[in-house]
């Protein structure tokens, strides 16, 4: 009977839309039809008891799969039934029947980074990608990020597998560690799955290299780590100065010796940390799958497409693969909010980038800060050139907090009010310019004024850079101050947490089409 009703379920379905199985406790269980799959004469779907969620295991005969899985037997009338909690232990024993739940190496498709840091919106996010192009890589959190969520890497691979089987997603998912600047990074984030390794070489780039004489540059240039290097100053600096490189299709990179040495002395140990990470990756995880992204976004200075190809030739020579790079772009990319900037100098500029990476062989161009810069997503859509990757994480954060402000306002404006108090202190590691006068106390809004806050730049960025105080505050009885019924409430209200999710990404893939 169960069993029936459920196969029902699933040839019936085209939508994942939670449908009330009337033979599992007497109706308490909904199933997400798109998370019914059988093996080994076992069926397994992913079902919703109250607001919390379960993997369900459903067998005639018994089976030794049963016994594999952490749960409770559940008498039926015709069937054994197993509910399990989606607790770790669990989703490991679901990858090891499931392949597609293991993320895989995405390479040169286009992709889009869905970092969420409440680990509730992956399958809104999957949802989201309906007729896109792009692969999405639903597993990503940065090193700075798991510490302001006191999250570990395996909770967000958890978060990833739950709602890839939840939603039936099986056409490939990538998985992105971000911002890694140690080899003890690197170890963490693989020993959790993860195969799309960012690394963050920002603390050795020398800002200054695009201000100081020639005199110190020439100073600086000769202390570079040219052990890792594999290289001298004098020779190095000859590669380039005043050697032309004909990119085709009008572009010529033909830098003075003065380019060479700002461009050397500026990334000249970064490229070095970088093929440092990467010699730690290839030799000691040879035997697991990896792909290397390499991140200069967050570094005070534009990369000019000189400084770009430098890097990018660098790399090649000491056959540091890349399947991706982001490089610090013209314009502001802030958190949270549009591009700040001439949209066309952009375009121009971003091209340069593309033909860059054609020249090398091609990789992709990534959009860190990549959240909510409409502009900048029509500009690359109209280019029709090269492949693309975007990384969002915050925004998906803002939404959650949307739906807080919808459906129990009086507890976002103790949010709003806590996060004001916070915000000075938070932003400093952050790329941000709101100023706290622009958002106001709490009581001064209406509540449908809370949800027009989600349109106001200034309110964005303080809750935006605010998500780890607001997450991790416990009250004296240990307690947590917000985060438990932030999880409540978007739990209680899941049709609107994901509508707003979907709404919202469809708004950044569509430019692309």
């Amino acid at each position: 009977m169960l069993l029936n009703e459920v196969k029902k379920i699933e040839d019936d379905a085209s939508k994942n839309e939670l449908v009330k199985l009337e033979s599992l406790l007497n109706g308490e269980v909904s199933v997400y039809p798109k998370s019914i799959n059988a093996k080994n004469g076992v069926t397994f779907f992913i079902g919703k008891k109250g607001i919390e969620k379960y993997l369900y295991l459903i067998s005639e005969n018994g089976s030794t799969l049963f016994d594999e899985f952490e749960g409770e037997i559940i008498d039926s009338s015709d069937s054994k039934v197993k509910e399990c909690p989606q607790v770790h232990a669990n989703a490991v024993k679901l990858q090891e029947q499931f392949e597609f739940t293991k993320p895989i190496l995405l390479g040169l498709d286009n992709s889009f980074g869905f970092g969420d840091r409440i680990g509730l919106a992956n399958p809104a996010h999957l949802r989201s990608l309906e007729g896109s192009e792009f692969k999405p890589i639903v597993a990503q959190q940065s090193i700075r990020e798991l510490t302001r969520t006191n999250r570990k890497p395996a909770d967000v691979m958890d978060a990833a597998i739950w709602a890839v089987f939840q939603e039936g997603y099986k056409d490939g998912f990538g998985s992105d560690a971000d911002h890694l600047k140690t080899k003890e990074d690197i170890d963490l984030m693989i020993n959790a799955g993860f195969t799309f390794f960012t690394f963050d070489p920002s603390e050795f780039v020398i800002n200054e290299a695009d201000s100081i004489s020639i005199t110190e540059l020439e100073e600086k240039g000769k202390t570079l780590n040219w052990k890792v290097l594999d290289d001298d100053f004098d020779s190095f600096i000859k590669k380039y100065d005043n050697v032309e490189f004909d990119l085709k299709e009008g572009l010529v990179i033909k830098p003075s010796y003065e380019d060479v040495l700002r461009a050397t002395v500026k990334y000249g140990n970064a490229v070095a940390h970088i093929k440092t990470l990467y010699d730690h990756l290839s030799s000691t995880y040879s035997s697991l799958p990896y792909e290397v992204e390499i991140s200069v976004d967050e570094t005070e200075s534009v990369t000019t497409p000189f400084e770009h190809f430098f890097m990018a030739s660098e790399l090649n020579r000491l056959e540091v693969k890349l399947v991706s790079l982001a490089p610090r772009f013209i314009g502001d990319f802030e958190k949270g909010i549009d591009y700040k900037g001439d949209i066309e100098l952009f375009k121009q500029e971003y091209l340069k980038h593309v033909k860059i990476s054609e020249y090398f062989g091609s990789y992709k161009i990534s959009l860190h800060s990549g959240s909510d810069k409409f502009g900048v997503y029509k500009a690359i859509g109209q280019l029709k050139r090269g492949y693309t990757h975007v990384k969002t994480a915050g925004t998906s954060y803002l939404e959650a907090l949307k739906v807080v402000a919808f459906a129990e306002p009086e507890e976002f404006r103790k949010i709003l009010d806590f996060a004001r108090v916070e915000y000075e202190k938070e932003k400093h590691s952050y790329h941000v310019s709101a100023k706290l006068e622009n958002v106001h106390s709490s009581d001064k809004y209406s509540d449908e004024q809370l949800l027009d806050l989600f349109n106001q730049n200034d309110a964005r960025q303080v809750l935006h850079v605010t998500f780890g105080k607001v997450l991790t505050t416990f009250k004296v009885d240990g307690t947590s101050l917000f985060k438990d019924k932030i999880y409540k409430c978007l739990k209680e209200n899941e049709d609107v947490h994901y509508n707003y999710i979907i709404n919202h990404f469809k708004n950044h893939l569509n430019p692309f089409k």
